[in-house]
């Protein structure tokens, strides 16, 4: 991909309809992050767009302005104009939250499709008629099967974060969908992270698409403090409460672990301590994810403790501290995650707490970001050996395949 690094122009010279930027005003965005200086203009053009920039850059306001655009600068159809499919709930949720708040002065409706919650109101929203719909696969199928969604006026197709969908398995019914689609449509693909073998698979989908990467691969923001806490990993817990009590105004930070089991075990241990906490996990319905997030984002919660599924995609405003309690996957999971933190040349802190069997993954993350990260250890916290060596032994780094084809994908 041809590296683009050209300064934001201002909305107004993107060309984007006045009714739109009104929208963009009302927002409180001032000008485009580079990814949205390049992106517009290029979706605009209604070639097929790849394009690849770090988490936190506003990619999603990168596709849903120009579709709004679209929408309003062409002839007036009745229909389905756009579909965007997402990996998770809440990355569905964020581009019909984007399209809210930016369609003010557009008569544009929009709806999000996900598991976890009941059909009724995704069915009367589809019979009512909406312009673009934001779904995850599973759901979506289900709602397609039955006939609910007719996809013959489609003029574009969105794949959002399009790696982590297809390392989650979400290929087959992604190729499902598209064969649903109109033949002639505009395919435009946002991703933080796109692999060699992502990109194999993308050339049966794009045709001649215009390739951006804004910013460089796989690196986390210059704006983000990387730390290493070395503690034995049943003395976590405890470091755990102690950084957080440490923290002269704990307020929005997330505590991301790698099992629902042990999201929920942490969430009790810092609710008896006095700490805020709210938990975000797969066995969450949907109701008790959107509260959790909207309680950090209202301050009504000082930490989110969560699983990987909100390390992609999620805008949560001065955002403090990401703490990887276990270590991510791989390097890019790292990256997505503390990505959290850190968004629109903001500052934040990305905490790792290390267990000595983990110290394979933190160079792994050190070679990926180019810099060596800081161990620090606490004068004021008692550091006790554990009790057989090597008690811990997580599974070893290795780099993540996208061949699921004949694994039964995993709906949300």
């Amino acid at each position: 991909m041809e590296d683009t690094q050209k300064p934001p122009l201002s909305f107004t010279d993107l060309g984007l309809h006045p009714n739109i930027l009104k929208g963009i005003s009302d927002m409180g965005f001032t000008e485009p992050t580079p990814v949205q200086a390049e992106a517009i203009p290029a979706i605009l053009t209604g070639k097929d767009v790849i394009a690849c920039a770090r988490t936190g850059s506003g990619k999603t306001a990168a596709f849903v302005l120009p579709l709004l655009h679209q929408i309003l600068s062409g002839p007036r159809q009745r229909g389905l104009y756009a579909l965007v499919l997402a990996p998770t709930r809440e990355l569905a949720l964020q581009t019909t939250n984007h399209l809210e708040g930016l369609s003010q002065y557009v008569p544009v409706k929009g709806t999000a499709i996900f598991g976890g919650v009941s059909m009724a109101g995704q069915i009367k929203d589809l019979r009512n008629g909406v312009d673009i719909i934001s779904a995850t696969p599973g759901r979506l199928l289900d709602h397609s099967e039955h006939g609910r969604i007719d996809y013959s006026t489609l003029k574009v197709l969105v794949l959002d974060e399009v790696d982590r969908m297809l390392d989650m398995g979400f290929l087959p019914d992604i190729r499902r969908i598209i064969g649903m689609l109109p033949a002639k449509r505009q395919n435009v693909v946002m991703s933080a992270t796109i692999p060699d073998l992502a990109m194999q698979i993308l050339k049966g989908i794009v045709k001649d698409p215009v390739k951006l990467q804004v910013g460089e691969k796989s690196k986390p923001p210059e704006n983000i403090r990387h730390i290493v806490y070395p503690v034995s990993h049943f003395q976590k817990g405890d470091l755990l409460i102690h950084i957080l009590k440490k923290m002269s105004n704990l307020s929005s930070v997330i505590v991301f672990t790698r099992t629902k089991d042990r999201a929920d075990r942490i969430a009790v241990s810092l609710s008896k301590n006095g700490i805020k906490v709210g938990v975000i996990h797969g066995d969450r319905n949907q109701s008790e994810r959107t509260h959790a997030l909207d309680s950090l984002k209202s301050g009504d919660k000082q930490v989110l403790v969560a699983t990987d599924i909100v390390a992609r995609g999620i805008d949560i405003k001065d955002l403090s501290h990401v703490i990887n309690y276990d270590p991510a996957e791989t390097p890019e999971a790292y990256i997505h995650r503390i990505g959290r933190t850190g968004r629109v040349d903001a500052e934040g802190d990305a905490i790792t707490l290390m267990d000595s069997a983990e110290e394979s993954w933190i160079w792994a993350v050190e070679q990926e970001i180019g810099q060596k990260i800081e161990r620090v250890t606490f004068p004021d916290f008692t550091y006790k050996k554990p009790i057989v060596a090597g008690s811990f032994h997580p599974r070893p780094y290795s780099p993540p395949s996208f061949s699921r084809d004949r694994r039964p994908p995993r709906r949300r």
